[in-house]
């Protein structure tokens, strides 16, 4: 079994690409490139870390890639969300809310940082 925070960053990214179908086809290169765009670059991607996680959700059947012959470009595999990703990435998504709610509280609730307390140290 893999280590929590392991589970944690694959969670993510796996959202991330899931959301960045959404709106269309679209090949791995403009993946990367709108997440980082959508995100004004806290999140990237590598060709090392992309394509493993397009291939591992083509495998689970979230996602469709279809390759594409470009004339005189080269090929390229535009992938699509399927219906089965459509419904990872609702669950998942409200996940990472219900996430975020609870840490957010769990913070202000210890006092660790509370937004009036940090703004004064």
């Amino acid at each position: 079994m893999l280590p929590p925070e392991t589970q944690l960053i694959r969670s993510l990214n796996e959202v991330l690409i899931l959301a960045a179908l959404q709106p269309g086809p679209k090949h791995g290169y403009q993946i990367a490139v709108d997440i980082e765009e959508l995100s004004d670059g806290y999140f990237s991607f590598t060709h090392g870390t992309l394509y493993p996680i397009l291939h591992q959700l083509e495998k689970e059947g979230l996602i469709d890639g279809e390759w594409e012959s470009g004339g005189s470009r080269r090929r390229r595999k535009n992938y699509v969300i399927t219906s089965a990703g459509r419904s990872c990435l609702r669950e998942r998504v409200a996940g990472w809310w219900e996430l975020h709610d609870s840490l957010s509280a769990f913070v202000v609730a210890s006092a660790a940082i509370r937004p009036d307390v940090a703004a004064n140290q």
